[in-house]
């Protein structure tokens, strides 16, 4: 844990396994070399955050914080932050590493004040609110995330004549819509499915073609699609859980390469094993030099110029959720109950 300074700040924490959220006054980290502190102005919650509150999960001690999604503005930065690092005063977007320092409190997103590794954080353009800004982190590394699993290159860029397609099944979550607008920056022909009152919100991000995931014949239908548009799908993206859909379409159109299926939702215990296809839970790179350079890339180079030329857009739609850090455990539980199409968002 980093050294602290005599100031403190509100904070949401749990206390013990399963316990909810409790609010109280924490010490304020100060940032270690490579580190910045940052003021936040909004969270976005996500599902790993109930299960880190309820079922422990990537928790290492207690009193643990759970949260990834913050923007805000930074208000102190390390010794050894390199320059092109956000400076102080900025206004960013920011991944906070609860999930990678399991569950330490200065590092979790619900509190004030967040130690942030510098290269998790990128500015954000004048045009972008702090609850827009909040929705990017999560749904911008878990799609890169799956390319690198998938072992894409940077700057991968196909053209029409290369017939490639690509399935994301979950569009309209938040991190299915950054993965259209990801493989349909790269050149990608992006199928998609969604509830039939998000397939237009989900064209517009760029997929090409959008299938309602409830329909008993889905499978079919994308099939007949892909092979009447003449393209090969061996990339696939599941953001939603719905692995054996997904399989039996890259069956049919993966073509004579070996498809590549990745998926954000956890796999259990047992990955199936099907021949010529290559299944992937999402992750960022493990070794944590790799991963500092990975995320430098992303967040001061990729995601910074993309959101700059409004090439990325922040998706889905915000409900912010009223009361501030005393209303997490209720966004966390509205959002365990179920969402659809929308982001809750804490503004603290």
């Amino acid at each position: 844990m980093a050294s602290t300074t005599m100031s403190q700040h509100l904070a949401a924490i749990i206390p013990e396994k399963g316990s909810p959220l409790k609010i109280v006054h924490r010490p304020t980290p100060t940032p270690g070399p490579t580190e910045l502190l940052i003021e936040v102005h909004s969270i976005a919650c996500n599902p790993i955050d109930y299960y880190m509150r309820d079922h422990g999960f990537a928790v290492a001690s207690y009193p643990a914080i759970p949260g990834s999604d913050i923007s805000g503005i930074v208000i102190a930065a390390g010794s050894s932050v390199p320059a092109a690092a956000p400076k102080v005063g900025t206004r960013v977007t920011a991944f906070a590493h609860a999930f990678f320092t399991h569950g330490d409190p200065d590092y979790g997103a619900f509190q004030k004040k967040v130690l942030v590794p510098a290269s998790s954080v990128c500015p954000l353009p004048d045009g972008i609110s702090f609850n827009e800004g909040s929705i990017l982190p999560m749904a911008v590394q878990t799609s890169m995330a799956a390319w690198y699993s998938a072992g894409l290159a940077r700057g991968t860029k196909l053209t029409s004549a290369d017939k490639k397609g690509m399935l994301v099944w979950g569009g309209s979550s938040s991190i299915g819509g950054v993965g259209i607008q990801q493989a349909s920056r790269m050149g990608y022909v992006v199928y998609a499915t969604a509830s039939p009152h998000h397939h237009e919100y989900v064209k517009k991000l760029g997929a090409s073609k959008v299938f309602d995931y409830k329909d008993i014949n889905v499978v079919e239908k994308i099939v007949k699609s892909a092979k009447e548009d003449g393209i090969t799908i061996n990339l696939a993206y599941d953001a939603a859980g719905a692995l054996q859909p997904i399989l039996d379409i890259l069956k049919a159109v993966k073509g004579d390469d070996v498809a590549k299926l990745a998926s954000a939702v956890l796999l259990g215990s047992v990955t199936p094993t099907v021949e010529g296809i290559d299944i992937k839970f999402v992750s960022a790179p493990s070794d944590d030099a790799e991963r500092d350079e990975w995320s430098q890339w992303l967040y001061w180079t990729w995601l910074k110029e993309n959101l700059q030329t409004g090439e990325i857009v922040p998706s889905p739609s915000i409900k912010v959720v009223d009361g501030g850090l005393e209303s997490a455990n209720k966004a966390l539980d509205e959002l365990k109950g179920g969402v659809s199409g929308v982001k809750l968002v804490l503004e603290v």
